[in-house]
């Protein structure tokens, strides 16, 4: 298996060099697998009827919606952890503190160990194309295979793997900041 990305040629209208064309690259657009498709394969996998699976998965679910908009960093075995956060401005004084500084609710994903050692050993393979969609040459990467973990706050690269490190998948019990319920000042 690969990861599959394309790298168009595009005639910048914004940035640095507006009306330079440079190649651009995005992930080629995979077809979505239907659910009653992961749901076969599972039973393959487990010798577990598909409609077991299917109730099983849907009570998780329900669980786990329950459970992270009660502020509950939940497990997803296999996968790494979710949480819901928030992107809020930050500021000084206490009368000042009101929900308008809320901009987004999100979601947040830690991927497991296991899930960005996958990742980082998985092949990405690159499809140049020229501006008309005509291919131009193809590449398979020979990186690192660095990941971008966004949880510790900048958005740096951080290959370590020590399960007790929250950053990295391991051990997250949620909310962040300094205040429970919420994240603070999140800029990730």
């Amino acid at each position: 298996m690969a990861i599959r990305i394309i790298a168009q040629r595009r005639l910048l209208k914004i940035g640095k060099n507006p009306g330079v064309k440079k190649f651009v690259m995005r992930p080629d657009l995979y077809t979505p697998i239907q659910e009653k498709k992961v749901f076969a394969e599972a039973a393959t996998h487990s010798g577990i009827s598909a409609g077991v699976i299917k109730a099983a998965w849907d009570a998780a679910g329900e669980v786990i919606r329950t459970w992270a908009t009660e502020g509950h960093s939940i497990p997803l075995p296999g996968l790494g952890t979710m949480r819901f956060s928030v992107r809020s401005k930050a500021v000084e004084d206490l009368d000042d503190v009101k929900a308008n500084l809320i901009s987004t609710r999100r979601i947040v994903f830690t991927p497991s160990v296991d899930v960005k050692d996958e990742l980082k050993n998985t092949a990405i393979q690159i499809t140049c194309l020229d501006e008309d969609g005509n291919v131009l040459k193809r590449v398979t990467s020979g990186d690192s295979g660095e990941i971008e973990d966004n949880e510790n706050g900048n958005g740096s690269q951080n290959s370590n793997t020590n399960p007790s490190n929250p950053t990295n998948g391991g051990g997250n019990t949620g909310g962040g900041g300094s205040e429970p319920g919420g994240d603070g000042n999140d800029q990730n």
